[in-house]
Protein backbone atom coordinates (compact mmCIF):
# COMPACT_ATOMS: atom_id res chain seq x y z
CA UNK A 1 0.00 0.00 0.00
CA UNK A 2 1.30 3.99 -0.63
CA UNK A 3 1.80 6.22 1.62
CA UNK A 4 -1.27 8.41 1.94
CA UNK A 5 -1.50 11.75 -0.49
CA UNK A 6 -0.54 15.37 1.61
CA UNK A 7 0.20 12.86 4.99
CA UNK A 8 -3.02 12.73 5.55
CA UNK A 9 -3.91 9.80 7.42
CA UNK A 10 -7.05 7.48 6.25
CA UNK A 11 -9.35 5.80 8.89
CA UNK A 12 -12.03 3.03 8.27
CA UNK A 13 -14.82 3.02 11.42
CA UNK A 14 -17.01 0.67 11.61
CA UNK A 15 -20.36 1.35 13.68
CA UNK A 16 -23.82 -0.54 13.16
CA UNK A 17 -25.19 2.42 15.53
CA UNK A 18 -25.67 6.09 13.00
CA UNK A 19 -25.09 7.99 15.71
CA UNK A 20 -21.93 6.36 16.78
CA UNK A 21 -20.87 6.79 12.69
CA UNK A 22 -21.49 10.16 13.11
CA UNK A 23 -20.26 10.52 16.68
CA UNK A 24 -16.53 9.34 15.31
CA UNK A 25 -16.69 10.84 11.83
CA UNK A 26 -17.17 13.70 13.53
CA UNK A 27 -14.53 13.53 15.90
CA UNK A 28 -11.68 11.97 13.58
CA UNK A 29 -12.74 15.27 10.77
CA UNK A 30 -12.11 18.05 13.57
CA UNK A 31 -8.59 15.90 14.12
CA UNK A 32 -7.66 16.02 10.24
CA UNK A 33 -8.27 12.49 9.31
CA UNK A 34 -9.96 11.30 6.02
CA UNK A 35 -12.76 9.00 7.13
CA UNK A 36 -14.59 6.39 5.53
CA UNK A 37 -18.17 4.64 7.89
CA UNK A 38 -19.52 1.35 6.93
CA UNK A 39 -22.47 -0.39 9.36
CA UNK A 40 -20.62 -3.30 9.28
CA UNK A 41 -17.29 -5.95 9.93
CA UNK A 42 -18.66 -7.49 6.13
CA UNK A 43 -18.58 -4.18 4.55
CA UNK A 44 -15.37 -3.50 5.98
CA UNK A 45 -13.38 -6.48 4.88
CA UNK A 46 -14.78 -5.63 0.99
CA UNK A 47 -13.45 -2.16 1.08
CA UNK A 48 -10.11 -4.00 2.75
CA UNK A 49 -10.34 -6.05 -0.37
CA UNK A 50 -11.30 -9.22 2.15
CA UNK A 51 -14.35 -10.90 0.68
CA UNK A 52 -15.83 -13.33 2.32
CA UNK A 53 -17.20 -16.88 0.74
CA UNK A 54 -20.36 -15.60 2.05
CA UNK A 55 -20.18 -12.40 -0.47
CA UNK A 56 -19.62 -14.01 -3.52
CA UNK A 57 -22.47 -13.32 -5.08
CA UNK A 58 -21.71 -9.60 -4.83
CA UNK A 59 -19.94 -7.86 -7.77
CA UNK A 60 -16.48 -7.79 -6.37
CA UNK A 61 -14.91 -5.15 -9.31
CA UNK A 62 -16.40 -2.27 -7.32
CA UNK A 63 -14.18 -3.67 -4.09
CA UNK A 64 -11.07 -4.14 -5.94
CA UNK A 65 -11.45 -0.61 -7.46
CA UNK A 66 -11.90 0.91 -4.34
CA UNK A 67 -9.00 -1.21 -2.46
CA UNK A 68 -6.93 -0.25 -5.84
CA UNK A 69 -7.95 3.49 -4.90
CA UNK A 70 -7.74 3.72 -1.26
CA UNK A 71 -5.63 2.90 1.32
CA UNK A 72 -6.71 2.81 4.79
CA UNK A 73 -3.78 3.60 7.74
CA UNK A 74 -6.42 2.71 10.42
CA UNK A 75 -9.61 0.39 11.20
CA UNK A 76 -11.67 1.47 14.33
CA UNK A 77 -14.25 -0.70 15.16
CA UNK A 78 -17.28 -1.31 17.55
CA UNK A 79 -17.03 -4.69 19.65
CA UNK A 80 -20.85 -5.94 19.47
CA UNK A 81 -22.25 -5.85 16.22
CA UNK A 82 -24.38 -8.23 14.15
CA UNK A 83 -23.43 -10.44 12.52
CA UNK A 84 -19.36 -10.70 12.70
CA UNK A 85 -18.43 -8.63 15.94
CA UNK A 86 -15.60 -6.04 16.19
CA UNK A 87 -12.95 -8.91 17.55
CA UNK A 88 -13.73 -11.34 14.74
CA UNK A 89 -12.83 -8.45 12.11
CA UNK A 90 -9.29 -7.43 14.44
CA UNK A 91 -8.66 -11.32 13.70
CA UNK A 92 -9.51 -11.39 9.86
CA UNK A 93 -7.25 -8.29 9.92
CA UNK A 94 -4.27 -9.50 12.20
CA UNK A 95 -4.93 -12.75 9.66
CA UNK A 96 -4.18 -11.32 6.74
CA UNK A 97 -0.66 -11.51 5.50
CA UNK A 98 -1.59 -7.86 3.21
CA UNK A 99 -2.95 -6.11 6.37
CA UNK A 100 -1.68 -7.34 9.50
CA UNK A 101 0.14 -4.13 9.83
CA UNK A 102 -3.11 -1.92 9.77
CA UNK A 103 -3.37 -0.53 13.49
CA UNK A 104 -7.08 -1.72 14.71
CA UNK A 105 -8.87 0.11 17.87
CA UNK A 106 -12.19 -1.55 19.38
CA UNK A 107 -14.49 0.40 21.04
CA UNK A 108 -17.39 -0.61 23.04
CA UNK A 109 -19.93 0.96 25.45
CA UNK A 110 -20.11 -1.78 27.38
CA UNK A 111 -16.40 -2.02 30.43
CA UNK A 112 -15.80 -5.97 30.59
CA UNK A 113 -12.18 -6.64 31.25
CA UNK A 114 -12.28 -9.95 29.90
CA UNK A 115 -13.20 -8.74 26.45
CA UNK A 116 -10.49 -5.73 26.59
CA UNK A 117 -7.77 -8.18 27.13
CA UNK A 118 -9.17 -10.61 24.16
CA UNK A 119 -8.95 -7.48 22.30
CA UNK A 120 -5.38 -6.43 23.26
CA UNK A 121 -3.92 -9.67 23.43
CA UNK A 122 -5.00 -10.44 19.83
CA UNK A 123 -3.22 -6.98 18.34
CA UNK A 124 -5.95 -4.45 18.60
CA UNK A 125 -3.75 -0.71 19.18
CA UNK A 126 -6.28 0.52 21.99
CA UNK A 127 -9.77 -0.19 23.25
CA UNK A 128 -12.07 2.85 23.84
CA UNK A 129 -15.52 2.99 25.88
CA UNK A 130 -18.15 4.51 24.39
CA UNK A 131 -18.47 7.50 24.06
CA UNK A 132 -15.73 8.46 22.29
CA UNK A 133 -14.05 11.54 23.03
CA UNK A 134 -11.16 13.62 21.65
CA UNK A 135 -9.17 12.95 24.19
CA UNK A 136 -8.79 8.78 23.10
CA UNK A 137 -8.91 10.08 18.92
CA UNK A 138 -5.54 11.95 20.50
CA UNK A 139 -4.21 8.41 21.33
CA UNK A 140 -4.15 7.38 17.60
CA UNK A 141 -1.49 9.66 15.89
CA UNK A 142 1.27 7.79 17.84
CA UNK A 143 0.06 4.45 16.55
CA UNK A 144 -0.58 5.69 13.00
CA UNK A 145 2.95 7.26 13.15
CA UNK A 146 4.81 3.98 14.65
CA UNK A 147 2.71 2.06 11.47
CA UNK A 148 3.65 4.50 9.06
CA UNK A 149 7.69 4.36 9.69
CA UNK A 150 7.01 0.45 9.37
CA UNK A 151 5.97 0.59 6.32
CA UNK A 152 8.25 2.65 4.80
CA UNK A 153 10.84 0.65 6.72
CA UNK A 154 9.56 -2.41 4.94
CA UNK A 155 9.70 -0.98 1.78
CA UNK A 156 12.88 -0.10 1.93
CA UNK A 157 13.87 -3.68 2.49
CA UNK A 158 11.94 -4.39 0.04
CA UNK A 159 13.23 -2.10 -2.37
CA UNK A 160 16.98 -3.71 -1.50
CA UNK A 161 16.10 -7.02 -1.55
CA UNK A 162 15.12 -6.36 -5.19
CA UNK A 163 18.46 -4.73 -5.90
CA UNK A 164 20.16 -7.57 -4.74
CA UNK A 165 18.07 -10.27 -6.30
CA UNK A 166 18.70 -8.43 -9.67
CA UNK A 167 22.54 -7.75 -9.18
CA UNK A 168 23.21 -11.55 -8.43
CA UNK A 169 20.72 -12.60 -10.89
CA UNK A 170 22.08 -16.22 -12.84
CA UNK A 171 20.98 -14.58 -16.03
CA UNK A 172 23.64 -11.92 -15.50
CA UNK A 173 26.36 -13.66 -14.49
CA UNK A 174 25.68 -16.08 -17.31
CA UNK A 175 29.15 -15.48 -20.11
CA UNK A 176 29.01 -16.07 -23.78
CA UNK A 177 29.94 -18.76 -25.35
Amino acid sequence: MAIAADSQFHVLAVDDSRIDRMLIESLLKTSSFHVTTVDSATKALKILGLVEDDLRNFDTSVVSKFHQDVEVNMIITDYCMPGMTGYDLLRKIKESKSLKDIPVVIMSSENVPSRINRCLEEGAEEFFLKPVQQSDVNKLKPHLLKSRVKEEQDQLINSKRKGMEQSYSPNKNRQKM
